[in-house]
């Protein structure tokens, strides 16, 4: 029997994405309540998501997965960082306002970074992982896939942005696929003992 892990979002989304990464964990993924709402009062994306995971655990009494994510970018000493999501109010506004830091910058190194935490019914973290994925800022947008910073943010390697990647091999590189490949593994070896 499959046990309930409640992800720290009401975005459907997500909810979808994390349930194609957890598929053979053995657990069954549910969105939060709706009226549960936590703030990200956290200095660093693994302190954003296991506050999210507690407090959703502790609030539902049941498992509780979380993740926070976002863009690093090296010439704006980590900005936007743990604020990305609220470096504006579109993701077009966003990636304008980046672009306009950064100016005609020559070192345009970045990275996303994804933290996922896993918080037992009481609230205790019972798992956590990171992942990075680096690249580069282009000076203007490329691709038509994905959201949020994707259209500018290139990797070398693929000679791609995430914006021009198929989904599959976005996921199979990037910060969120990486933080999740390792929570996957990790809550299948250690569902025995957790049930």
């Amino acid at each position: 029997m499959n046990k309930i892990l409640v992800v720290a979002t009401g975005n459907t989304g997500k909810l979808r994405e994390l349930q194609a990464y957890l598929a053979n964990s053995g657990w069954e993924l549910t969105l939060k309540p709706a009226e549960l709402e936590v703030e990200e009062t956290g200095e660093t994306f693994a302190a954003n998501a296991c506050l999210k995971a507690s407090q959703i655990a502790q609030g539902t009494g049941q498992w509780a997965i979380a993740d926070d994510s976002g863009l690093a970018v090296d010439a704006l000493n980590g900005a936007p960082g743990i604020y990305s999501a609220r470096y504006g109010s579109s993701d077009s506004d966003r990636i304008a306002r980046l672009l306009r830091e950064l100016g005609n910058t020559t070192n345009r190194q970045a990275q996303f970074v994804c933290a996922v935490a896993i918080a037992r019914p009481d609230g205790t973290i019972a798992l956590e992982s990171e992942g990075i994925c680096r690249g580069e800022i282009l000076h203007a947008p490329r691709g038509e896939g994905g959201f949020g910073y994707d259209p500018i943010f290139y990797v070398p390697e693929k000679q791609l942005t995430f914006a021009q990647m198929s989904r599959e091999l976005k996921g199979s590189i990037s910060h969120r696929g990486q933080a999740l490949t390792v929570i996957s593994y990790q809550l299948s070896v250690k569902r025995h003992n957790w049930v």
